[in-house]
């Protein structure tokens, strides 16, 4: 029994001694977890003592480098014109020739001859006692097509004066405008009474004009308006002459006659349309129009 407690008491004892010198070396163990942690951890943690006894601060960022100011510039291009050749880009041109189709009536009707071909070709209808015959497109179209004829040498002229220099790149959208509208001034100056112009002069309180090249078209335009008009009733005064003289003798023969239920115009439109068709009136109408923008 003394020999089984001394050798308990032996290996008790050499269990102890191998705990206590065991203890200094484990105490190590935390610096070697810190050895080992990552820069990153140790970033975040307080500014560490340098080898000289002083706190040192965290460094200070670097300004960033200034980039290249030619790798920033941007060119901004509004679709006027290309910056090599100078012509104008295809949207532009797009947009002016949309904004011509939507101001060609206006233009049509008061800057050319059609309003004063119109005119004429609908009263020589009155004159002939037909209200729809031949109908408005008919005149409309052959009007428009007279016009064409008319104004073809003003409108070439514009054409080479304002509209290709500017497709070409070689004037701009005022210097195009400017020159391309002196022709079509010229024409609408040759066909204005002076009594006209004068009146619109008047009538907006403008200055009495240098000479004929300064009227502005804001006075110019209503000027050749009134002037055309005036032409036109002219020559369909001129027209209804002579159906207005077959109306009477056939209303004097029917009266005569003691035919008072009878309408005169039932009578005498046959005999006006032989007259018109006789002296082919259409055709002498239309060389009439057309000879007196020349």
């Amino acid at each position: 029994m003394r020999c089984l407690l001394t050798a308990l008491l032996l290996a008790a004892g050499g269990v102890l001694g191998t705990l206590v010198t065991a203890g200094p070396a484990s105490a190590t163990a935390p610096a070697a977890v810190l050895a080992g942690a990552p820069a990153a951890v140790l970033a975040g943690a307080p500014a560490a003592v340098s080898a000289a006894g002083t706190p040192s601060g965290p460094k200070k960022p670097t300004a960033p480098a200034a980039p290249d100011g030619a790798s920033l510039t941007v060119k901004l291009d509004g679709g006027g014109t290309s910056p090599k050749s100078g012509k104008p880009s295809s949207s532009l041109v797009v947009i002016l020739a949309i904004t011509a189709l939507s101001v060609a009536p206006a233009l049509l009707l008061l800057t050319t001859s059609f309003t004063k071909i119109f005119v004429v070709l609908g009263l020589t209808r009155n004159a002939l006692g037909l209200q729809a015959t031949p109908p408005n497109q008919v005149l409309a179209g052959l009007a428009l097509f007279l016009t064409l004829f008319v104004m073809s040498p003003v409108l070439t002229k514009v054409n080479d004066q304002g509209v290709q220099p500017f497709l070409k790149g070689t004037l701009t959208q005022s210097q195009a405008f400017e020159a391309g509208v002196k022709p079509l001034k010229a024409f609408m100056v040759s066909h204005t009474r002076t009594e006209e112009l004068a009146l619109i002069t008047q009538a907006a309180g403008q200055p009495k004009p240098k000479n004929v090249a300064t009227v502005p078209l804001t006075t110019l335009v209503p000027a050749f308006v009134l002037s055309e008009l005036r032409s036109a009733f002219v020559i369909g005064f001129l027209v209804f002459i002579p159906f207005l003289v077959i109306d009477l003798v056939v209303s004097a023969a029917l009266m005569s006659l003691g035919m008072m239920m009878l309408p005169p115009v039932t009578v005498s439109l046959p005999f006006k349309l032989l007259l018109f068709v006789l002296v082919d009136g259409w055709g002498l109408i239309v060389q009439s129009l057309v000879a007196s923008y020349r």
